[in-house]
């Protein structure tokens, strides 16, 4: 089983260019990973998604435990098999997902206790049974459980959930060897927590270098705090992570926030915002551009969305079919527009990465 492994390749002040292998691959960064919430990307075969340039995609370990049950996942061979991807796969822990589930959820310094949005049953997640979960899906890059407090939480708050994000971490961390780490092919990332409060991100950055993670990931952002408030929290976290591990930042996929954040030393993204804009018909462009493909005027338009976009969509539709299908509540038009979204984020970070090459 090959081990995960990150190789710093180029580096141009702090854009950084590198290459991560894993047990299903290698994949380069800077990379956009495509989010499959349920083991699927909504609308799009493992095909469809793999022709954008994705090479690493993200599920939630937290929505497949409540539904089908990641024993009966490793009973069908493991997620890769189940969802018909042979790329790299990361899990994610469930921790936004508490977050965002507000009055569903008891946290307190054991775990978490949630009430399922399917049947309304009762379910207990802790540090542990979390990455218990990932090791029976099997993706390739588990993450921890953190503690993602909102963007307008009080400073008593973040406090806490930073305090208990790194005590949950150092727990995972613990069990995570032994089983005898990386070594066995699955990676765990720690996650950076500490809300908006510049000294709490270093702390907590500092804190998680020193368990030595396989990679790290910068969580709690972009949940409602504003622009600048995320750059400063994110400045502090970058400068306290190790240079020679991947930095992965949680939940962000507008272009210019990719571009920021690259900027300052990240590695990894994911977000749902491709397929969510696709899906309600909305389509990146150049310059932070975003096309409303329902509005009337595109109803004659005969370019493509994006001129010199190489994408499936692209090449093959004008802006006056899309709108057509749009109008029309067909579901091909949120397939076209997903498939031009993730592409046009592949592109930008093929660009990202020959900038830090050095040859663009």
């Amino acid at each position: 089983m090959t081990a995960f492994r990150f190789e710093l390749l180029d580096q141009r002040g702090s854009l950084r260019r590198g290459r991560c292998h894993t047990p299903h691959g290698t994949f380069e960064t800077p990379c956009f990973a495509p989010v499959g919430t349920y083991a699927t990307l909504k609308g799009l075969t493992p095909e469809q998604v793999k022709a954008t340039g994705a090479e690493l995609i993200l599920a939630n370990s937290y929505h497949l435990h409540v539904r089908p049950g990641a024993e009966r996942i490793e009973r069908l061979g493991g997620l890769h098999r189940f969802m018909g991807w042979d790329g790299p796969i990361l899990t994610d822990s469930g921790g936004y997902q508490v977050f965002s589930l507000g009055g569903k959820v008891a946290i307190d310094d054991e775990g978490v206790t949630f009430q399922s949005v399917i049947d309304g049953s009762s379910h207990r997640c802790t540090p542990e049974s979390v990455l218990t979960f990932q090791r029976q899906l099997g993706p390739d890059i588990a993450m921890v459980l953190d503690h993602c407090p909102p963007g307008d939480a009080d400073a008593n708050y973040q406090r806490q959930a930073h305090e208990r994000t790194l005590s949950w971490a150092r727990r995972a961390r613990d069990l995570h060897d032994r089983w005898g780490g990386s070594a066995r092919g699955q990676a765990v990332f720690g996650i950076v927590q500490g809300g908006t409060d510049s000294q709490l991100r270093a702390e907590s950055a500092q804190a998680l270098a020193a368990m030595d993670f396989d990679g790290y990931a910068i969580g709690g952002l972009s949940v409602g705090e504003t622009k600048a408030q995320m750059a400063v929290a994110l400045e502090a976290a970058v400068d306290e992570l190790p240079p020679n591990k991947v930095r992965y930042m949680m939940g962000v996929g507008m272009p210019e926030d990719l571009l920021a954040a690259t900027a300052s030393g990240v590695d990894m993204f994911d977000c749902v915002v491709p397929t969510r804009h696709g899906r309600n018909h909305q389509a990146f462009a150049p310059d932070g551009a975003v096309l409303k493909l329902r509005n009337e005027q595109y109803k004659d338009d005969p370019k493509p969305l994006v001129e010199g976009c190489g994408c499936y969509c692209c090449s093959k539709y004008c802006r006056a079919y899309i709108r057509h299908l749009a109008v029309a509540n067909e579901m091909l038009a949120g397939i076209l527009l997903s498939i031009h979204n993730i592409h046009f984020l592949q592109d930008l970070m093929r660009r990202i990465r020959r900038r830090a090459e050095g040859l663009a």
